[in-house]
């Protein structure tokens, strides 16, 4: 895909915006001709109304640590992008590149690689978003979530849902949308650097047995650097028809479309003197994305208990990007990476509850299958994005995979509740040259590899305020890249995750919350390179730490809660011996987030957050870090007596207008530096309808 010129690309924008505008005003129109209000819960417990694998196995009652965050909480916090609600998660961080429409990368459980790699899984209504070749394993961009359509985002820890297989290896991210209730919000919000943020979602009962789901958000800035311009929109839907009694059919779709310029890294000296300037090197960076996916799913309630789930869907997306980057001895290129991707699945469940010699079972057994294919062209040394040479990658990969799992929680006792999953994984695929490359990437048959991952866990209820769990589970990764598809691959093994937890969630009292979990995370047959071309399992690393956080409702009008986590890592075995012992670079040493909402009076709350990141190894030598930050956000809210469902609100990210850096990073010898955003200031107003 190639670069269109502004004027068409400003059309293309402009059409969008017109469209999600016009959507949004459906939005308010649609709801105001709903003639019964209802309660607007999203999700209820029992089973005929599951409308997503494992729903009712959800992470507050697990052996494992979770956090859970509810449409409310999303609604609170004034979200621009999904993840920022990472922040308010014990032991993650995120990094952000400042590579306009790239992902960041995401640290969890002392991996670094979530988000912009595959160390962190992520899925919607149960469907991965992960992409399985673009860019690195595992990728995945949440711009495509709007966050007013969520009713429930759940951070599980560690490989420990047996749901999910690929890229779940440091955690998983489980997003559910709304799909029940009768609502109207909307969200406006404009600040610094031309920023306009406006998001809507709305949902009703348009007749008898039909609901009807939609949510929109269009976003554009000029950003805090030059060449920082970003545009995007989005649009999603979903209709259900309970067909009978027990039969319920869905239909959703997404649409999504971004272009967006960058101003890429700093070098450090120029960091000291312009933190938010741009190095002349950098030529016309940027990114184009288009993603489109439709779903059918269809649900069946066999008995009063036991529900049968199953879906097919389709994702077509293309994805370029251009970058410029220092590739040694003070000389910049830039880069093209563009990706055509189509992926095909379809999968069916069973969601039970029974009870057995009176032991509560609650219980997901499915299958699935998912056939992704990718093509991949790759330019260096472009010419404000026009190719200079022959592409040095130019191929078609494609990865099949099947899967089976199943997943038991069981109430045996208060002392003694266990949980068992068991998946099973088979990857299968192919990659194939387009034409002339110059480059040397492996590019042939993938081995059929499988992979059986076993989950264990219990809870432990010791009175009605402390419960204890413990768990086991094990997870996997496949060969990284195009690694998998070389001949030699057809030894190798996955690389394999194991991770031992111990945790404990203590209820002081009914405004006194504290939770505390300890984790040691070792990865086994790692993958290192004997010969060019000639592959082979060996090499260790292990990863441990604390996790805590604690909710303190100190009065009425009051209310304070702290998130933290420290990791640790170590290489235990690696090709270059001199490495053992080094820590994993890229991982914070401590994250922190102290969050204090205060109501000063009826009509108006103020809130702030102040959240503190340690630093981090940049190379595997450990001779270089990334130095610690700490950064005050404020917020305001205001409810006007006289406007019922309006919320006026103020927030200033930075407060201080600090200098820090979201990203470090060594690229070709050079030390360069993703600039964080000065002071910004965002006003606007939510409204129910």
């Amino acid at each position: 895909m190639k670069h269109q010129p502004t004027s068409r690309r400003g059309r293309k924008i402009a059409t969008l915006l017109s469209q999600q505008l016009l959507g949004l005003a459906a939005l308010g129109l649609g709801s105001m001709a709903v003639a019964q209000q209802q309660s607007s819960g999203e999700e209820d417990a029992r089973i005929g109304l599951i409308e997503v694998k494992g729903q009712a196995l959800r992470g507050a009652d697990a052996a494992w640590s979770s956090t859970s965050f509810t449409a409310d909480d999303i609604r609170d916090q004034l979200l621009t992008d999904t993840q920022d609600l990472f922040q308010s998660v014990p032991g993650m961080n995120i990094r952000n590149y400042g590579l306009a429409g790239v992902a960041d990368t995401i640290s969890i459980r002392g991996f670094g690689g979530g988000g912009h790699g595959g160390d962190l899984g992520v899925v919607i209504d149960g469907i991965p978003l992960n992409e399985a070749m673009s860019h690195a394993d595992g990728y995945v961009d949440l711009g495509v979530v709007v966050p007013l359509e969520i009713g429930n985002m759940t951070v599980f820890k560690g490989p420990v849902s047996a749901l999910y297989g690929n890229y779940n290896r440091g955690g998983l991210v489980s997003l559910e949308t709304r799909k029940n209730g009768n609502y109207g919000e909307a969200d406006m919000r404009f600040g610094t650097d031309k920023t306009a943020d406006l998001q809507g979602a709305w949902g009703a009962e348009i007749a008898e047995g039909q609901q009807l789901n939609l949510a929109g958000q269009v976003y554009r800035s000029d950003g805090f650097r030059p060449q920082g311009e970003t545009e995007r929109a989005t649009l999603s839907g979903r209709w259900r028809a309970d067909l009978s009694p027990r039969l319920s059919l869905a239909v959703s779709a997404r649409a999504h479309e971004a272009e967006s310029d960058g101003a890429s890294y700093l070098t450090a000296a120029q960091y000291h003197d312009d933190p938010h300037g741009i190095d002349p090197r950098v030529q016309n960076d940027g990114a184009d994305k288009s993603f489109l996916t439709l779903r059918v799913d269809g649900s069946y309630t066999v008995g009063e208990n036991l529900r049968l789930l199953g879906f097919v869907y389709g994702t077509e997306q293309d994805f370029s990007r251009w970058f410029s980057r220092p590739t040694g001895g003070g000389i910049w290129k830039q880069r093209e990476e563009s990706y055509d991707r189509e992926v095909r699945g379809a999968g069916i469940n069973l969601n039970g509850q029974s009870v057995y010699n009176g032991i509560g079972l609650n219980w997901v057994a499915g299958v699935e299958a998912f056939r992704e294919s990718t093509d991949f062209i790759y330019y260096d040394g472009q010419n404000n994005r026009q190719p200079t040479a022959a592409p040095i990658t130019n191929r078609e990969s494609s990865l099949d995979s099947e899967s089976a799992f199943l997943e038991v929680q069981a109430d045996v006792h208060r002392l003694f509740m266990p949980s068992l999953g068991l998946r099973y994984d088979r990857f299968s695929g192919g990659c194939k040259l387009n034409g002339l490359e110059t480059g040397s990437d492996p590019c042939g048959s993938l081995n059929d590899m499988n992979n059986l991952s076993p989950k264990i866990g219990i809870r432990s209820a010791i009175n009605d305020q402390l419960m204890l769990r413990a768990s086991w589970s094990e997870g996997f990764a496949l060969p990284n890249g195009f690694v998998k598809y070389t001949q030699s691959a057809q030894n190798l093994d996955p690389v394999i995750f194991r991770q031992t937890e111990i945790g404990a969630n203590y209820r002081v009292s009914s405004n006194l919350t504290l939770d505390i979990a300890a984790y040691r995370l070792r990865s086994t047959d790692e993958v290192r390179t004997i010969a060019p071309g000639v592959f082979d399992n060996f090499g260790a690393t292990e990863r441990s730490g604390v996790e805590a956080s604690i909710n303190w409702l100190a009065s009425e009008n009051l209310e304070i809660s702290w998130v933290y986590g420290v990791a640790d890592s170590e290489i235990l075995d690696n090709a270059n011996p001199a490495l053992d012992g080094n820590e994993v670079g890229g991982v914070a040493e401590y994250n922190s987030n102290l969050s204090v909402d205060w109501a000063l009076t009826p009509a108006l709350s103020l809130q702030t957050s102040w959240r503190t990141v340690g630093g981090y190894a940049l190379n595997s030598s450990n001779t270089s870090y990334a130095d610690s930050y700490g950064v005050l956000d404020l917020g305001m809210n205001y409810v006007h007596s006289d406007l019922p469902g309006w919320v006026f609100n103020l927030k200033v990210d930075n407060v201080t207008d600090k200098r820090y850096a979201t990203s470090v990073s060594i690229i070709g010898g050079e030390t360069v530096i993703a600039p964080g955003a000065p002071r910004q200031i965002m006003v606007g107003a939510q409204i129910q309808f």
